[in-house]
This record gives structure tokens, C-alpha cells and sequence, in this order.
């Protein structure tokens, strides 16, 4: 099988939710699946459930500090990126997953915890039976040219701004 790469981008909710649903379809057809959560940290429905469910063939790893990053980011923060992005290399020279997500990998790069040429170097690196995919608001316009499969999940309307917090199962 050719891997492509892949972007899931934009201020709308799902894009984690596609990344998942992409590695449960993977799985259901044999394929082993590497997520690496970049920035988050904590025990999520998702990962709980997949986790559970999908231990043979969806492993996941986190590389974040669980804190909430707006600006200045902290040493350790940066550090759990680049061990994360080192962490993705190995697996991806390991052979062993045909799938690989970087979640939350633009956001990381928008916040200046990695370079836009670190994630490019992993494109050029990816051997062409792996499919790669980037989650994360703000691709690059870099990242975007270099992707076979751009979706843009676009904001229209959300309850979160009434006032409604995560929900358990739903958001988190």
C-alpha cells in the first residue's frame, strides 16, 4: 500500500476525532497505528477506550506537559516536543506501524516548540508504505503544500461559547 500524507486542520471541532476514526478503520483492516499527542497529556475518553479496545494494533503515546500553552513556552515543554518528534523518527524507522498520526503537531509548530522544517524533514523521511497524518489548528502553509490531503474543519456555530464546558465522552 502507498501512504500519503495527510492534514486535518482549521478552528472547527474534529479533528482528533477524524485522526481516531482514521486509526480504528486502519486497525480494523490489520494495519498497526502510531499516535503521538503532542502538547496533551492525561488520561482522555479516547485514549482510554482505544487503550481497552485496540492495544494490539493503536499505540499511543503522549509528549506534552498537559498544561495549557499560549506564549513563552517552557523549557520543559519544549524539550517534550522534540522528545516526541525524536519518538515519531524512531517509530517511523522501526517499520513496524503503517500508520502514524502527529496530533496536535501544527499547533506545536504555531507555538514555536518546533519548527515548520522538522515536520517537512519527517515528510521526506517517510518511507512510502507509512501514512502520515498532522492534526492541529494552523498548518503551515508549508505543511499544506507538502500534503497529499488537506481538510479545513471550519467553526460555524459552537456551544462552548454559552458557556458549555468539555463533556466527558464528547469533548474529552
Amino acid at each position: 500500500m502507498k501512504g500519503f500524507v495527510q492534514i486535518y486542520t482549521g478552528n472547527g471541532k474534529g479533528k482528533t476525532t477524524a485522526a481516531i476514526g482514521l486509526a480504528v478503520r486502519a486497525a480494523g483492516a490489520g494495519l498497526k497505528v502510531f499516535i503521538g499527542q503532542f502538547i496533551k497529556m492525561g488520561d482522555y475518553s479516547e485514549i482510554k477506550a482505544l487503550k481497552a479496545r485496540f492495544s494490539d494494533l493503536i499505540t499511543v503515546e503522549q509528549f506534552g506537559s498537559g498544561e495549557f500553552i499560549r506564549e513563552n513556552a517552557s523549557r520543559e515543554q519544549i524539550q517534550a516536543a522534540g522528545k516526541g518528534l525524536e519518538r515519531i523518527r524512531e517509530v517511523m524507522a522501526s517499520g513496524e506501524y503503517q500508520v502514524i498520526i502527529c496530533e496536535e503537531a501544527n499547533v506545536v509548530v504555531s507555538l514555536g516548540l518546533l519548527s515548520v522544517e522538522d515536520l517537512l524533514e519527517l515528510i521526506k523521511l517517510k518511507p512510502e508504505n507509512i501514512e502520515m497524518v498532522f492534526t492541529g489548528r494552523g498548518a503551515d502553509p508549508k505543511m499544506i503544500e507538502a500534503a497529499d490531503l488537506v481538510t479545513e474543519m471550519m467553526e460555524i456555530k459552537h456551544y462552548f461559547n454559552k458557556g458549555v464546558e468539555a463533556r466527558t465522552g464528547i469533548e474529552k
